[in-house]
């Protein structure tokens, strides 16, 4: 039986790269021109903007960008009706590409606030090139003067968030197997999810479970499609040697790197949509009562020892407003 080669296999373009904008149009204009300098972006790959109905001249700016700076034949724009998401417009970006160049071998989600250092997208695409049971890798993400952030995770489990919210050094070094957010690897490492910011996963992959969950608005939504690829066997893994710029939430608005602003209601809904979906109502209450035991603690504590304020405004008492919210989302526990 003869071999059938990946060129055989995957006749459309080894890669897409899907940015959704939203009022940020400058940013993806930064974002686009770090992907077309010192050929980033490889060979046989293309870009689609998808606009979630910004209406606010976003799509002339891109529009313009993309012309003025000879992007057009690698690039398109995608202006949406509405603004469904981040799962929704990501969705439809990749209909778009694959009904405009074809079938990809794997797609980049790639966030509006980004810029791509040189060379950044190859040890993604050799990652899963090179190991066939990688199903999506992620980039390290960084500050612009290069200090890491974090962006590669384990799943939310009840014991993760208690020590997420209560900061403590005995109760983190007694739940170590259990942060959310361990210290970052150096080398290509194995971890349960990385951030949908600069995530590239192959197309096998979604072909098998399925694209994003649009019952997501924002948030989680990564850490769902990273937990159903696991379940079907799929790896995931972050690869640091892909070194990308975050401007931390100049996108969303939400989060900030000094000063973090209030977290919408969606934030909550999707939280409690991901552990309604994956562990079940008993859980999830579980759940609930630990981040709320860990807030507590925390709360507690920066009141003794007088420490300022560096979680998002109004946290618990949003919280408390959105943890059994009197909709039902469309799930059953």
């Amino acid at each position: 039986m003869n071999s059938v080669s990946a060129e055989q296999k995957y006749p459309g373009p080894l890669l897409v790269t899907l940015i959704v904008n939203y009022r940020t149009a400058e940013l993806v204009v930064d974002c686009l021109r770090s992907l077309f300098t010192d050929a980033t972006l490889p060979e046989n790959s293309y870009v689609v903007v998808a606009d979630g109905a910004s209406e606010d001249g976003s799509v002339e700016q891109i529009e313009t960008a993309i012309k003025e700076n000879g992007w057009q034949d690698r690039t398109q724009l995608l202006p949406l009706a509405v603004n469904g998401g981040f799962s929704y417009s990501n969705n439809q970006a990749l209909a778009h590409a694959i009904q405009a160049f074809g079938r990809p071998r794997h797609v980049l989600f790639l966030n509006p606030d980004t810029i791509v250092r040189p060379g950044a997208l190859h040890p993604l695409l050799e990652a899963v090139e090179t190991n066939p049971r990688i199903g999506i890798a992620g980039a390290r993400l960084e500050d612009p003067d290069g200090t890491p952030q974090a962006c590669a995770f384990r799943f939310p489990t009840v014991l993760g968030e208690i020590e997420s919210e209560a900061k403590l050094g005995p109760i983190t070094r007694l739940l170590d197997g259990w942060v959310i957010a361990p210290p970052m690897a150096e080398q290509a490492s194995r971890i349960d999810w990385v951030s949908g910011a600069g995530m590239l996963v192959r197309t096998d992959v979604l072909d098998e479970i399925g694209r994003f969950d649009e019952r997501y608005f924002l948030y989680y939504e990564e850490v769902d499609l990273c937990l159903r690829a696991a379940k079907a066997g799929w790896q995931c893994w972050h690869v640091p040697q892909s070194r990308i710029v975050h401007l931390v939430g100049c996108s969303t608005g939400v989060t900030r790197l000094r000063t973090p602003n209030r977290r919408p209601a969606y934030w909550f809904q999707s939280r409690r949509r991901y552990f309604l979906k994956h562990h079940g109502t008993a859980y999830l209450v579980v759940a609930d009562l630990a981040w709320l035991s860990g807030q507590l603690l925390w709360q507690l504590r920066r009141r003794i020892e007088r420490k300022p304020l560096d979680s998002p405004p109004h946290l618990l008492r949003d919280f408390l407003t959105h943890v059994w919210p009197s909709e039902r989302l469309g799930l059953k526990g």
